[in-house]
């Protein structure tokens, strides 16, 4: 629990927007002492990366080498024996609220289930997340799925829920425990692209063989390595998304919970 606490917080301060905002504060409060030329020069450039990180192309370029890691699922080898999709795409604070499945920018991982359990109706179909926040109680995402996949008409005995994992680590090692895979069965993993690199690592490093179905890609390709945002939320939120998955992936590797820097097909 407490790994878990601590990556929490440490994430907070991963994030270049969270970084930069404190940074410029920071350099505010230093104006009002003897170091107020430091301070200024420290707020003066939080303002420059934050322009730089949420109205330049940046987000893009980072994001982009890791939603081009893994190509689309080839599916001339046949239908697999299950599908795997990992939370992220369900907001367990709103939903229970509201009523209803509320659902935020990565839905298609959600929307891609619906289909692909109506194309191959003979594969399992499994969905792993618990809840990962620290503030506000909320549904699990699997409680949340259950509802959506009903209302896709997936027959209940068809679904496997993993209701415990709070990351993507504890997604990969509860899942195999849940699901045991036999040897030589084939299992589609589906997450957004620029997340799969991270989740096959996680997933290898459990012995437990995914083929990646990566889906929520975020840019059209290479063209996007030149269009900058507008409004500048928007490049902040890309920013933030890329960096978050560089230090997961960058963190897995160096404390030994994947082989891989950058995982790869």
């Amino acid at each position: 629990m407490m790994f878990f606490i601590l990556a929490k917080i440490l994430g907070f301060f991963a994030l270049p927007s969270n970084i930069l905002i404190s940074l410029g504060l920071l350099g505010i409060l230093l104006m009002a002492t003897r170091l107020r030329r430091a301070g200024r020069f420290l707020a003066v450039t939080a303002l420059i990366l934050l322009a730089v990180a949420g109205f330049s192309p940046f987000g893009n370029a980072i994001i982009l080498p890791l939603e081009q890691r893994f190509p689309p699922w080839d599916a001339s080898r046949g239908a697999p024996a299950g599908i795997i999709c990992l939370g992220g795409a369900l907001d367990t604070v709103v939903s229970p609220a509201r009523g209803e499945v509320a659902l935020n920018e990565a839905a298609e991982r959600m929307t891609a289930m619906a289909e692909l359990a109506r194309r191959f109706p003979g594969a399992r179909i499994v969905f792993s997340g618990g809840s990962g926040r620290l503030l506000y109680s909320g549904s699990t995402e699997a409680e949340l799925a259950a509802r959506l996949f009903a209302s896709f008409g997936i027959a209940p005995e068809r679904i496997t829920l993993e209701d415990k994992s709070r990351d993507t680590l504890e997604n990969a090692r509860f899942t195999k425990e849940l699901v045991k895979p036999k040897p030589g069965e084939r299992w589609l993993l589906v997450t957004s692209a620029h997340h799969m690199p991270r989740s096959v690592g996680l997933f290898r490093a459990e012995g437990f063989a995914v083929e990646a179905f990566p889906v929520d890609y975020r840019t059209r390709g290479a063209i996007d390595l030149l269009r900058p945002f507008s409004p500048m939320s928007d490049g902040l939120r890309r920013t933030d998304t890329a960096m978050r998955e560089w230090v997961g992936l960058v963190v897995y590797w160096m404390t030994g919970r994947t082989a891989e820097l950058l995982p790869a097909p």
